[in-house]
């Protein structure tokens, strides 16, 4: 039982780190975030779909609630994507990854809503601790900024992924994990086909390397395993360990584009870092 739960925090942790190379290549792939979005749902989209013949998943959905929930989950999904990238494009990766970071307390405290699951003190205690986090980024907020308005949309985000997280649970159980994360990029590529229309997409060729990177790594990996990582935790104890992303990204922001966090980031990091620890020791207990 132990092994099992080490295994399962591990593939979780991993599907973070993969999740996390958004922030950098959000941040710097020199496309419209909605542009970016709709690519990244396409290929993500095609990559899945390839592994699921290749492994002969079942693609049928058993019925129209279902469709309709993923229909639901798949919208979130495309609000949560393209208002973190926006967020990523006004601020910086530590600023919108750690803003976006707010989710878990979302989660907590919708999740009752959506499961008989009680409210958990313990989870909003963390949740807020990671807030406090999100707060010591910015202690001179003003709206009058990019960076203020960056962690609003990065807010923003969180409570699109929260409810997206929150809808997709319940299927877990009943379809693949891989199955429900291609209908939810099908879904993504739907809504935003009109953008197409009015976007710039003239650079695509320059762009095309890092577009099929984030629609691999990040998307149809990444992704997958989280989804998959809901079958062992719930939705309010997997957001708090994958909390670690924001750390993730930012050392990958600074490894690749030399992007140097502030000492404000390091210590709201930190407290978000500190919540990783502590629901990892607690879920562990549980299980």
């Amino acid at each position: 039982m132990e092994n099992s739960h080490l295994k399962n925090i591990s593939l979780l942790l991993l599907a973070t780190l993969f999740i996390s190379t958004s922030g950098v290549l959000g941040k710097y792939i020199a496309m419209p975030a909605e542009v970016i979005i709709w690519f990244r749902g396409c290929f993500g989209a095609l990559f899945i779909y390839v592994f699921c013949r290749i492994k002969k998943v079942n693609l049928k959905i058993n019925s129209r609630k279902d469709l309709f929930s993923f229909f639901i989950s798949g919208f979130f999904l495309a609000a949560h994507w393209v208002t973190y990238f926006y967020a990523l494009k006004l601020s910086n990766v530590a600023l919108g990854m750690l803003s976006m970071y707010t989710f878990p307390v979302m989660t907590a405290l919708l999740e009752p809503f959506f499961s008989k699951q009680k409210l958990n003190g313990i989870h909003v205690l963390l949740g807020i601790l990671v807030l406090i986090g999100v707060a010591v980024l910015v202690p001179d907020f003003s709206i009058e900024n990019d960076e203020a308005k960056g962690i609003l949309l990065g807010i923003l985000s969180a409570l699109c992924y929260a409810l997206r997280n929150l809808t997709t649970k319940k299927h877990v159980k009943n379809y693949n994990g891989s199955m429900i994360m291609l209908y939810q990029l099908i879904i993504v590529a739907v809504l935003l086909f009109p953008v197409l229309f009015f976007s710039d997409v003239s650079n695509f060729e320059s762009q095309l390397p890092l577009l099929l990177l984030v629609a691999l790594l990040t998307t149809a990996i990444g992704h997958t395993m989280m989804v998959n990582s809901l079958q062992h935790f719930s939705v309010a104890t997997a957001s708090i360990i994958s909390s670690v992303q924001p750390i993730f990204g930012i050392f990958i922001a600074y490894l690749f584009v030399s992007e140097i966090p502030s000492t404000n980031t390091f210590i709201g990091g930190g407290l978000i870092l500190l919540t990783v620890v502590i629901e990892s020791i607690r879920s562990k207990k549980q299980a």
